[in-house]
């Protein structure tokens, strides 16, 4: 019986972004091949200079310093797999294909969450989850393994018990974005994007191409990497529906018909709904083969819309859809306390993020914010209306680096966490901070958020010898680094 989460995105394909980033061995065949979208293949008779070629993820056999020794069944291979697209896991697939005689006898898979764009150095402290506990394998078979939960993963850590060879590792699941961060951005999105959390949830028919290849990342690099419907020898149409993203206005389509030139559909109609409402016709249009065709005044605007219906008349094929649009505005409690609250007391709120009392003013009198993102440019563009004396203000109210003692007008706790990597009593610290104070005329700023001791150090080092015009720019954009990660907090405290 078919697994139900195999209809899910394979959230680890290189298709859609996933890489293997490390491994302890991958003598006979590379890790990189884990990854590869297409079926596991095998070619007779041949063979690299290291044995037969095979197509998938192969280790060499484990010895023991004792070479009469068995190996220990705690022994295993390992390799770890950056996921394309974040997410919730709900079934690994460990693909044996063609391995008979060399496949693993047993295997395990873990899974974390990491958010430091150099992973690299955070597997060794990163907090592992085990998703699939110690199971048997067989060879030359796709090995299923149903996951529950709903903890979101970024990277997954595919162990082997001893050595041998994985054709594929499949990864299905749910896309779970950081939308934290993509509403601070503002700006439109492809909101029928995979790897937003999109999906095509139905289709009349796929025979030729599935259905979720409408809405992968990337152009599509040929027509099996599209949607396609057989001929239809009757009356009607074919159809898909997407579950966009996220609730938004669509303000641009893109229906992608490349590679299709003999069997693209002749026209199409994009209707939109909001839940469960009535379908909305949104553009009525005929279609040209191999063309990205892309479409905005034309649309009718009919508001926020959750789903999307693409009905291609009478058949064929589609490379890809995009909606491009601006997310529907999320009920952002924090902005919306801060919106309510008096003028002195938004000053106040502002002061704690900001030590400029006129940049605390400025951004009392623009209240309300539409969104985070709108919030963020203003509290740019403010900062960098300010002079000298009104900056200066601001870093005075920071405790120097290595000091976390909160001022008057800072929660205690901000710069205690922004620190953290710091330890007290650094004499050399200290010494550079008041060489840095004497040169400049104001203390060292930089967002600690993440860094060492030692590499604030470092920075500290540098900049000690830059002239105080460089030192004052240099200061004031970390001053707004610091004051948009304490905008965040302070909204997160609010809501």
């Amino acid at each position: 019986m078919k697994e139900p989460f195999l209809e899910l995105p394979d959230l680890a394909c290189e298709d859609v972004g996933g890489a293997a980033i490390a491994c302890n061995d991958e003598f006979f065949a590379e890790k990189e091949n884990l990854l590869r979208a297409h079926a596991a293949e095998w070619k007779d008779h041949a063979y690299t200079d290291r044995g037969k070629w095979m197509d998938g993820w192969e280790t060499r056999r484990r010895r023991e310093p004792d070479p009469f020794a068995e190996v220990g069944p705690e022994r295993f291979d390992w390799c770890v797999v950056r996921l394309g697209m974040p997410g919730a896991i709900r079934g690994i697939v460990v693909d044996t294909a063609w391995f008979r005689g060399n496949f693993p006898s047993s295997c395990r898979v873990w899974a974390c969450e990491l958010d430091d764009p150099l992973d690299l150095r955070g597997l060794d402290t990163a907090a592992w989850v085990e998703v699939v506990p110690h199971s048997p394998l067989r060879g030359d078979t796709p090995n299923a393994f149903t996951v529950t939960g709903a903890q979101r993963f970024t990277h997954v850590k595919l162990e082997i018990f001893p050595d041998g060879g994985v054709a594929r590792l499949r990864v299905h699941g749910e896309v779970i974005p950081r939308w934290d961060r993509l509403r601070a951005l503002g700006g439109a999105i492809d909101l029928a994007a995979l790897e937003l959390g999109a999906v095509v949830e139905s289709c009349s028919d796929m025979f030729f191409g599935s259905r979720n290849n409408l809405i992968k990342p990337g152009r599509s690099r040929s027509m099996a990497d599209g949607w396609e419907t057989r001929r239809r020898r009757g009356p009607g149409n074919d159809w898909a529906i997407i579950k966009l993203a996220t609730a938004g206005t669509i303000d641009r389509l893109e229906l992608d018909t490349s590679h299709f030139k003999g069997n693209a559909p002749g026209g199409c109609t994009i209707e939109g709904r909001a839940g469960d409402g009535e379908w909305r016709l949104m553009l009525r249009t005929p279609l040209q083969p191999h063309t990205r065709h892309v479409f905005d005044r034309e649309l009718r605007r009919i508001g926020d819309v959750t789903h999307l219906r693409l009905s291609v008349f009478p058949d064929g094929g589609m490379a890809r859809l995009r909606a491009h649009g601006a997310p529907a505005r999320p009920d952002d409690r924090g902005l919306g306390k801060l919106a309510a609250m008096s003028e002195l007391d938004a000053t106040h709120a502002f002061t704690r993020c900001c030590g400029s009392t006129a940049w605390a003013r400025a951004m009392a009198a623009s209240r309300p914010f539409e969104d985070t993102a709108a919030l963020l440019r203003v509290a740019d563009r403010v900062w960098w209306s300010l002079g000298e004396a009104d900056q200066l203000e601001a870093f005075a109210a920071h405790p120097k680096i290595g000091e976390t003692k909160a001022q008057a007008n800072e929660p205690a706790g901000w710069s205690a966490s922004e620190q953290a990597g710091t330890k007290p009593g650094n004499a050399e610290l200290a010494e550079q901070n008041r060489a840095y104070e004497a040169k400049h005329g104001f203390i060292y700023i930089v967002c600690a958020q993440g860094r060492s001791g030692d590499e604030l150090l470092a920075i500290l080092r540098e900049r000690v010898a830059n002239s105080r015009a460089h030192e004052l720019r240099t200061a004031g954009e970390e001053q707004l680094q610091i004051t948009r990660l304490r905008l965040a907090k302070l909204l997160e405290e609010l809501a």
